[in-house]
């Protein structure tokens, strides 16, 4: 078969077939391989060429680069443990719906009654009032305040809510051993404001028109009672400042809390107040030197217009004969509170003459002062019982020998009448000189704010006047 072809075509073929074994064996193996070059053998004409054909092979990676590329693979095996440990995780347990029934308590309404309302029954109420904590405070109601039940999907009672002010609520709530409560307050957001005025015509419409409401008017004039009397030294042109907390609730203005610091010019003579707690945590105020605006007595022991004046040479109203009235009248309704003008320990309390119900307290060795013709007496006002200075010890009446209500006060110093709209008042104690260095630093904090607020006070006021 061989004769069949001619000798040099023969030739060509064994020369081909040599080197295309040579570069078989000495052509890298194919892991390692760059590239291979594809031969094409032409028996026909004799020859051997390259076509031109590369075949691409992936190189082998270095180390480096084998970890680099495993990288992504263990992420995803993380993300996949990760995404499995959510799956197989417990879904959270949902709350059940409550249906909350609200009721505004109204006078004559009683915690039965309201129970009823709610599709509750006397033993349901019972369980409530007798659960642990402070459930049982749920039996105190007044007017005005709101309660809400809340009823489960299965119609049973699980909560109930006494809300007594913005501040304050009772919570009660239905757990695994029955049901427990507690008080629970919120605590109030406190801005210092500021209010000034002049009198004009009395100092309650000139503080209303400073914007201050009642009780800031009452505690101004509290502050300062010690050194002024408001129905009698307060002048046209007296002027005061007050720098004070407007509390807020959820952004919203809802209230006024205390007066921080004030000041009263009352016939040219300046006063200022500073509110000061101690590291006792007592509150009080002080003037800037350390000393309390507050005396050991009250100047007058109920707000009310004088209608008998001390007089030792008074004719007596009803006997119509020269007795000396050695006390003050102060003429008010019926029911008015009298308040203690020091703090001591009652004495006498009970009927005396023509003096009616009374209360004698005694304060200290050598100061007595007594209150009369009383409709009623406070509680727990009994001899021995010890009270606080501002403390209610009775009612305005007119028990006795009088013509119509009123309250006789009368001040004695060593047995002696003294007139108590004059007599020189001890003061009540200082700042400890254990305190002043700390008083100090504060007060010139709070002088600082008050100085603030009056200067830009002061300012908007002739921005406004041009």
């Amino acid at each position: 078969m061989l004769n069949m072809f001619p000798k040099t075509h023969l030739t060509i073929a064994a020369a081909a077939t040599v080197v295309v074994t040579a570069a078989i064996l000495m052509s890298p193996s194919s892991p390692v391989e760059a590239k291979r070059m594809s031969y094409a053998l032409d028996l026909e004409q004799g020859t051997v060429s390259d076509n031109g054909t590369v075949e691409a092979s992936a190189p082998e990676a270095p180390a480096e680069a084998v970890v680099e590329e495993q990288a992504p693979v263990a992420d995803t095996e993380q993300q996949a443990n990760e995404q499995q440990a959510k799956v197989t995780e417990p879904a959270p347990v949902a709350e059940p719906a409550l249906d909350w029934q609200t009721y505004k308590i109204k006078s004559g309404d009683t915690l039965s009654s309201l129970f009823k309302k709610a599709g509750f029954n006397d033993g349901i109420m019972l369980s409530v009032i007798h659960g642990e904590g402070e459930a049982d405070k749920l039996q105190r109601l007044y007017a005005g305040e709101t309660i809400r039940f809340a009823i489960d999907e299965a119609g049973d009672l699980a909560a109930v809510e006494l809300q007594r002010s913005l501040l304050e609520s009772l919570k009660i709530e239905k757990g695994e051993d029955g049901f427990a409560g507690q008080t629970v307050m919120r605590e109030p957001e406190a801005r210092p404001a500021f209010a000034s005025g002049t009198i004009d015509g009395s100092l309650y419409l000139s503080a209303r028109e400073a914007g201050l409401n009642d009780r800031l008017t009452m505690e101004l004039a509290g502050i300062f009672g010690w050194e002024i009397d408001f129905v009698y030294d307060v002048r046209k042109g007296d002027r005061f400042e007050v720098v004070y907390e407007e509390l807020y609730l959820d952004g919203k203005k809802f209230d006024t809390g205390r007066i921080l610091s004030a000041r009263f010019v009352n016939r040219g003579e300046d006063n200022t107040a500073l509110l000061y707690t101690d590291s006792n945590g007592d509150s009080d105020y002080y003037a800037p030197n350390g000393k309390s605006m507050r005396k050991a007595f009250l100047r007058t022991p109920i707000n009310a217009r004088v209608s008998s004046a001390f007089n030792l040479q008074r004719r007596h109203p009803v006997l119509d004969v020269v007795r000396p009235h050695e006390g003050t009248d102060y003429g008010a309704p019926t029911g008015t509170p009298i308040k203690a003008a020091g703090a001591g320990r009652v004495r006498f309390s009970g009927w005396k003459g023509g003096y009616g119900r009374t209360v004698i307290l005694q304060h200290g060795d050598n100061i007595t002062t007594l209150y009369a013709h009383m409709s009623r007496l406070g509680k727990g006002i009994k001899k021995g019982a010890r009270v606080k200075q501002g403390e209610t010890i009775g009612y305005v009446g007119s028990s006795g020998m009088v013509t119509g209500p009123h309250l006789h006060y009368e001040f004695r110093l060593n047995g002696s009448p003294r007139n108590s709209r004059t007599v020189k008042l001890p003061d009540a104690k200082p700042v400890p000189a254990s305190e002043m260095a700390r008083f100090k630093r504060y007060t010139e904090q709070r002088l600082a704010q008050f100085n603030g607020f009056r200067e830009n006070f002061q300012q908007l006021a002739l921005a406004s006047d041009e």
